[in-house]
């Protein structure tokens, strides 16, 4: 529970002034990293950060977030509640001075937070100035407060509003729409998986998110932490023992916090955090994790003679294989790369995670032999692995395979040499390639058949991958290579466009392709390159002409019909009888049910599904990378009861189903 016994020493003398407020409406992506749809969550990230501060500071244990009916968002904490007393250097209210000054806040001078996650009182400030409307309410002192803003600026007088036997902080925003102009809607999905994080980041706090339009409300409580998080990383993994190595220590006025678990999967997982801040670009923490986990596992392997006199050391790569791991550390200045706190740059923070973890690790080797071994077995077969894969691809280059030089044979290329102009479609099988290849624009599409079901690389190190013909030929017409040779800027074409069937085979076969760029060619879809095409279900042949409508959805031809019914009753059209009736009523005398790209000669398949003009594209995006690798492991990891699970609890959804 939270220790508030301590609120009088919060007060208005521990909040610091620096600087005025009026520059970040003039260039707010110098402060929250953009104005769209990042941008706009970032000012909830910054009002849940300053509530998560006084979790870390030991005085909330709950912090509730509310979507409301009409656009604004609140968030409300139990701790101790802004200080509401006049501040000494500016003569305003203390909560007015946090609200309108940058630089103003409890994380400056030491006496209001030893560690904290927002952006050292410049975020709740930001907020402020980015909102057309905003609304604060403290309660503290057995009182309520209440002050409300518009643009920045106050409207009002800070306020008592009545009696309080609470304590805390509520505060509701509306972004202004002048600012945010692509969306003022927050995703619900996205703040549930942020207030997650903070749950497992955060012992003994409980993360609440209620959406007033539904009705909808989710708490998260995790007693392990990080622990609790590595477990949730790991579900549907072959974990290679269910222990969990964690370490919570603290060094000099830093805290280190370390959970970790190997799995038999082949990818790594290592999230890092400063003061709860994920940083998805690392920094010195990662750093003297990885440096510190090399050491101690090639030290014991040396040690217990499982790596030999004359082999080379395990490098960080082997040791790092099927590694779930959560990295925490608490401190009190930490320094950032950017604004957006992408990267921690503490120099110190190395020094004290390697210490921390080179200490404990080694004593939990020593006390979990048969652990110890495990995991160091997993590292040699992976070492082998990556010789293998790096013969293997020596003698791929060799041979000149993967050369720009020398494409596949079986791909279709196309005249341009502008890769921003050019597009590359992944067909499934030789009949619809052939279409394919006879119906396109040669001068910019160029085409690649596949032959059959592509390799699962989820279950796939790349020295098997490498050997197999259809990723191979896959990976030379890109012209980006693979692992260390990879590099996005030989990518030949500006879209890749998954074109399949549209049945089960054909959903199959997509998912096998997203399953490989997710894993070795991320970038291409970071970079918006990867689509999936979507040809039609149903063709419609107009009555008296040789004439075809297209439907690519059930409930599109329902529309159709219905529109083209209401048009032949309003001009008066007699209507037919007969077995189709329904669809003579809307005039057509045929219906065709797509099974298969084949079934469409070149024509038609270019103008339904290749026209830049006519076609419909999906683009293929990663928002919630956790959540994208735990559906892949799902539906392309070994575990069979997990994808049994996974697909039955969605079988309901599924409105037509050819087998």
């Amino acid at each position: 529970m939270a220790n508030k016994s301590n609120k009088s020493d919060y007060s208005a003398d521990q909040i610091t002034v620096l600087e005025g407020l009026e520059p970040v409406r003039k260039r707010p992506g110098m402060y929250i990293g953009g104005t769209g749809a990042e941008g706009l969550h970032h000012l909830v990230w910054e009002v849940i950060d300053n509530a998560i501060d006084e979790a870390l500071a030991g005085y909330a244990t709950e912090v509730t977030v509310t979507l409301l009916e009409d656009g604004g968002v609140r968030v409300a904490d139990n701790g101790r509640g802004i200080p509401t007393d006049t501040h000494p250097k500016t003569g305003k209210s203390t909560v007015e001075t946090v609200l309108t000054v940058l630089h103003a806040g409890g994380k400056f001078g030491g006496g209001g937070y030893k560690v904290s996650g927002g952006l050292h009182g410049v975020g709740v400030s930001v907020v402020n100035a980015l909102s057309a409307k905003l609304i604060i309410r403290v309660y503290r002192d057995g009182k309520a407060f209440e002050q409300t803003y518009a643009l920045g600026a106050p409207i009002n007088e800070l306020k008592v509003t009545g009696k309080s036997d609470q304590t805390g902080t509520d505060i509701t925003f509306y972004p202004d729409p002048s600012i945010f102009k692509e969306t003022t809607t927050f995703s619900y999905e996205t703040i549930i998986d942020r207030l997650r994080h903070a749950a497992y980041l955060t012992k003994g706090i409980r993360t609440t998110l209620i959406n007033e339009a539904d009705q909808l409300k989710y708490s998260f409580y995790f007693e392990g932490g990080i622990q609790s998080y590595v477990k949730h990383l790991n579900i549907g993994k072959e974990v290679i023992d269910e222990d969990i190595f964690y370490v919570d220590k603290t060094i000099e006025d830093a805290q280190v916090e370390i959970a970790m678990q190997y799995s038999e999967n082949f990818t790594e997982t290592i999230k890092t955090f400063a003061n709860n801040v994920l940083n998805p670009d690392g920094g010195t923490h990662l750093t003297g994790f990885r440096a510190a986990l090399t050491r101690v596992i090639n030290d014991y392997a040396r040690k217990q003679g499982l790596l030999k006199e004359k082999e080379e050391n395990l490098s960080g790569e082997d040791t790092r294989e099927g590694l779930t791991a959560i990295i925490l550390v608490k401190l009190p200045d930490p320094q950032f790369e950017g604004q957006t706190k992408n990267k921690l740059g503490n120099p110190e923070v190395r020094g004290y995670v390697e210490s921390v973890l080179s200490e404990y690790l080694n004593y939990y080797l020593e006390e979990h032999p048969a652990i110890a071994r495990k995991i160091i077995g997993k590292a040699l077969l992976s070492a082998r692995a990556r010789k293998a894969a790096r013969a293997a691809r020596e003698n791929i280059i060799r041979k000149g395979i993967l050369d720009g030089a020398s494409m596949p044979g079986k791909l279709a290329d196309c005249s341009s040499k502008d890769p921003m102009s050019s597009e590359l479609f992944l067909v499934e099988g030789d009949s619809a390639g052939g279409s394919a290849k006879s119906g396109r624009d040669s001068r910019n599409q160029a085409i690649l058949p596949l032959r059959g079901k592509v390799l699962n690389v989820e279950r796939a190190r790349l020295d098997k991958m490498l050997a197999n013909n259809e990723i191979l030929s896959l990976i030379k017409a890109l012209g980006v290579g693979i692992e260390e040779s990879f590099d996005i800027s030989g990518l030949r074409y500006g879209r890749v466009i998954i074109m399949t069937d549209a049945d089960v085979d054909g959903a199959h076969i997509s998912t096998l392709l997203m399953t490989f760029f997710f894993r070795f060619m991320r970038p291409v879809i970071d970079g918006a390159h990867l689509y999936l095409a979507k040809p039609p279900l149903y063709e419609l042949v107009r009555q008296g002409r040789k004439e075809s409508v297209y439907a690519y959805s059930d409930e599109e031809l329902n529309q159709i019909l219905e529109r083209e019914t209401k048009a032949r009753q309003d001009s008066g059209k007699e209507q037919e009888d007969g077995k189709d009736e329904r669809f003579r009523k809307a005039g057509f005398v045929e219906m065709k049910r797509y099974k298969g790209l084949g079934e469409m000669d070149a024509e038609q398949l270019f103008d339904t599904t290749m026209d830049p003009k006519k076609r419909v594209l999906i683009k293929v995006r990663v928002e919630d990378a956790e959540k994208a690798d735990a559906i892949f492991n799902k539906l392309m990891g070994t575990e069979v009861e997990l994808r049994k699970s996974f697909i039955q609890s969605r079988a309901k959804f599924v409105k037509d189903l050819d087998v």
